[in-house]
């Protein structure tokens, strides 16, 4: 039975330090996540070629030429606002390579729907007491850091979560992005009036205890995708197979950051204290050394492909305030 290729050695995805009060951390970001997901590759029937994407006009079906399009932002319906390369580059937050966490909130004071995508965190040119005693006291103090992050020109919000012996980053969304329960059809948050008798929520809650067991994501598997594989490999015996030549893949070019300077932990954590205390608020977060630079380039990362933008919908409302504007380039899939 064929199964999935086996996952490459951890990349480092990008290169920076974590930043609080005074105190800083070098460290690298690792992707958290793998996809085993079946890749269904788009084929061209009569000769087996690979199908990619093609920058289609919606209106004549054309295929047009990159040098051809421009970007636009519909700020209502129908209308919208030219902006060359230049103006949007412009708009870009300055790339830094600092997670500077901004504040601490108890552990379960972030909802799940919150959270989107995790990196792991790990300690790179001396970092590891310090990156140790941020991990140690997170957990002690049952905390975790909300912080900002730019990762590849687009800042993020994000928490820093200590899990067993690492920090995990967490992308989260903004909190303009969650949609609010008030146009929901949910029942009332009183049992009584939600019609709730206490014999059945007693037999709910029997129920609930009967079935509960520890975590463990081994016990769960992805059916669709091993029903997939087992129809692959009769179709191998069988001989049931074309063959596909794939292009060449682009290579990227690799960058390594020199060391971090790591000066005396206790100092700077009596600096911050007494910055923090002087203030009356938070301290900020200073750059030990220029030669820091060196380490601010993020490691080898090839540049996402563009993908189809979701479809488009209608603007909430013609207002300023309105939710994030549509763009008027998009790629579609040939088909």
């Amino acid at each position: 039975m064929p199964v999935s290729k086996k996952a490459p050695a951890p990349r480092v995805l990008w290169k920076g330090a974590i930043s609080f009060g005074l105190v800083h951390i070098p460290v690298a970001l690792y992707s958290a996540t793998t996809d085993h997901g079946i890749d269904f590759d788009w084929l061209d029937k009569r000769s087996m070629d690979p199908v990619g994407y093609k920058r289609i006009n919606k209106k004549t079906g054309k295929e047009i030429t990159r040098e051809n399009i421009v970007k636009g932002v519909e700020y209502e319906d129908g209308e919208y606002v030219v902006l060359s390369d230049k103006e949007i580059a412009a708009a870009y937050p300055k790339t830094t390579q600092t997670i500077e966490i901004e504040t601490f909130v108890p552990a379960n004071g972030i909802p799940f729907v919150y959270l989107e995508r995790p990196y792991y965190v790990a300690p790179i040119n001396k970092g590891a007491k310090v990156y140790a005693l941020l991990r140690e006291t997170l957990q002690r103090s049952e905390r975790v850091g909300v912080a900002r992050v730019v990762i590849q020109t687009k800042q993020h919000l994000a928490v820093l979560v200590p899990v067993g012996p690492g920090l995990v980053l967490n992308l989260l969304r903004w909190g303009a992005d969650i949609r609010p329960w008030n146009d929901l059809p949910l029942p009332s948050e009183d049992a009584k009036k939600a019609g709730l008798t206490d014999r059945e929520l007693k037999m709910a809650q029997q129920l609930v205890e009967d079935m509960s067991g520890e975590w463990d994501p081994m016990e769960y598997k992805d059916e669709f995708k091993d029903e997939i594989l087992r129809l692959v490999d009769r179709k191998v015996k069988a001989g049931q197979t074309e063959t596909v030549t794939q292009p060449d893949p682009e290579e990227g070019q690799s960058t390594e950051g020199k060391g971090a300077k790591i000066i005396d932990l206790t100092e700077l954590l009596q600096r911050s204290l007494r910055s923090l205390r002087s203030k009356g608020g938070k301290a900020k977060a200073v750059a030990d050394d220029e030669d820091e630079d060196d380490d601010n380039k993020e490691a080898d990362a090839p540049a996402p492909r563009a993908k189809p933008a979701a479809r488009k919908r209608k603007p909430a409302a013609k207002a300023a305030s309105k939710a994030a504007p549509k763009t008027a380039t998009r790629h579609r899939r040939a088909a």
